[in-house]
């Protein structure tokens, strides 16, 4: 059985899956001395660990290298935050998501939004399912195997968020993702629409007021990251819940 199957198989477990949120090799080794059974890195974490701000500002190869420690010290399953891709075409993604998958990566995060000018924009349903649809052909030409998880900003960007959420997942998961993060997703009626079209696990970002974690039992994942003034929360929780 390979890596990425292991890894998938953990989001479809009888019990949840706490995914650890890291940016550096410390982090990752603490994690892995809790018996964490998978980590995942954070972007905007590890920019700020250099001095940079969140939004592909840190060079791909500072995060490339701070990837390459962490997975050589650290035995656990591993995904990566890379934002939109760090490139502007189809080709440039892939070869930044192939040498990724050199270093033993198990799974990859990546966005429909992107930042300019300290603003975040998402983009348009239609360009993105294209570019995604290049992304993922590539990764099935060479053979590559990672779960990946694709960030749908809706909930943070849009105002008819919910309708503009259900046309991307439509989009998006026919083109044989592993899984959908939605941050800003808080209210329970609009998680149980989501829950309606969407067939793979469901990540949701931990907010204020976010219902608790016993009503979201069969959602999929909830996860904490940092979404105040750029407050970086060291930790990162992650349940994969089973459908």
């Amino acid at each position: 059985m390979t890596d990425y199957i292991k890894f998938k198989e953990l989001h479809y477990r009888e019990t949840p899956l706490m995914l650890g949120n890291v940016w550096n090799v410390q982090s990752a080794r603490v994690f892995e001395q809790l018996g964490f059974k998978a980590i995942g890195t954070s972007s905007a974490a590890m920019a700020h660990s250099l001095g940079y701000t969140d939004g592909e500002h840190m060079p791909f190869k500072d995060l490339l290298f701070l990837v390459s420690r962490i997975r050589s010290c650290v035995s656990l399953p591993l995904t990566v935050d890379i934002e939109g891709g760090y490139g502007n075409t189809v080709e440039e993604v892939f070869c930044n998501i192939r040498a990724l998958s050199l270093l033993g990566v198990d799974g990859i995060n990546i966005e429909d939004s992107y930042v300019d000018n300290n603003t975040r924009i998402q983009k348009g349903k239609d360009d993105f399912t294209v570019f995604l649809r290049g992304v993922l052909n590539r990764i099935k030409e060479e053979g590559i195997e990672l779960f990946v998880n694709v960030r749908c900003d809706s909930f943070l960007l849009q105002s008819s968020a919910l309708e503009d959420a259900i046309t991307r997942i439509k989009s998006y998961q026919l083109l044989g993702v592993d899984g959908m993060f939605l941050p800003g997703l808080t209210s329970i009626e609009d998680i149980k629409k989501i829950k309606e079209v969407l067939k793979i696990p469901l990540n949701i970002m931990v907010l204020p007021n976010l219902p608790s974690l016993a009503t979201l039992s069969n959602v999929g994942r909830v996860s904490m990251g940092n979404f105040q003034n750029d407050y970086i929360i060291p930790f990162y929780l992650s349940l994969i819940l089973r459908y």
